[in-house]
């Protein structure tokens, strides 16, 4: 497997996804916006088609060599869009992303149709595929995949305070409003960067749910975000594996375990819970006798 230069390409780009997408999706989870991913892939999507529409006017090849890079624009554009909106309150979150959804699907569809394509030319961006992992869009990856980690650990403090209480935040005399546009920008990237590997439909499954484990066991933020990353390492790099070996969705595969994940670790942690606790001092005299 790693003689093949499409699964080198794949693994290398994994790596990056299963390290970035979790540090965007702490913040997230603090911030109470899980579904901030979901919505910002879905207008990635637009950007996607939209970068088929101009390779294909300008007759390029391949056709979706621009693909990315629109889907970059869009997303960015897409993140700060609702935080704009989120911010000065004129609709509410839950409609934000619901215009972010649809219209984000619906314009991608309508695109692919001007650009000469069909709506199976988008199942690779959508579900994810290790077979378009190419040279140019690996270096891609990986620039954006630095930025995210750069600019998500080496910020942690701020942004975390940003995420936990924007009015504490305010009164430590941080740039509130330029944060929230940091996290929303790096959320975007983070979409893109994980787009080729597990689709825009899954993304934001992947900077989630290791999250949601990393809270089971964690005691901080920083450990959170560490055995977050972890996780989305492990997942991303079986799933692919799995892929190597049998002919099925990768980013299908990578959700699947990044969630069979979650419920091996919720079950564990609730037997331990619910054991019988023991006395913890045997070596300590009791100072209360209970007689029947």
């Amino acid at each position: 497997m790693l003689a093949s230069p499409l699964m080198q390409r794949a693994l290398i780009a994994a790596v990056v996804v299963g390290l970035a997408a979790p540090v965007m999706g702490t913040y997230l989870v603090q911030r109470r916006l899980s579904l901030l991913g979901d919505g910002i892939g879905h207008v990635a999507l637009t950007g996607v088609a939209a970068g088929w529409l101009v390779g294909n006017a300008l007759d390029l090849t391949p056709y979706d060599v621009l693909a990315v890079p629109g889907a970059v624009v869009a997303a960015v554009l897409g993140a700060i869009g609702i935080d704009v909106l989120r911010e000065r309150g004129r609709t509410s979150g839950d409609i934000a992303l619901a215009l972010l959804f649809y219209g984000g699907i619906a314009g991608g569809v309508l695109l692919i149709g001007l650009a000469g394509g069909t709506t199976a030319n988008l199942m690779g961006y959508l579900f994810g595929s290790i077979a378009t992992v190419s040279q140019t869009d690996l270096v891609t990856i990986a620039v954006l995949g630095v930025v995210v980690l750069v600019v998500g650990l080496g910020l942690r403090p701020a942004l975390f305070a940003v995420s936990q209480d924007e009015e504490y935040a305010r009164s430590l005399g941080l740039p509130v409003r330029g944060l929230n546009l940091v996290i929303a920008v790096l959320a975007a990237l983070t979409v893109t960067v994980a787009m080729r590997v597990v689709g825009l439909l899954l993304v934001s499954a992947v900077m989630i749910v290791p999250v949601a484990v990393a809270q089971l066991v964690a005691l901080s933020f920083r450990s959170t975000m560490r055995t977050a990353m972890g996780v989305g390492v492990g997942v991303c790099v079986l799933g692919l594996v799995i892929t190597y070996l049998y002919p099925l969705s990768p980013g299908a595969v990578i959700v699947c375990l990044a969630i069979a994940v979650y419920a091996g670790v919720a079950l564990v942690r609730g037997l331990l819970r619910h054991r019988a606790p023991g006395d913890p001092h045997l070596d300590v005299p009791d100072d209360v006798i209970v007689t029947p």
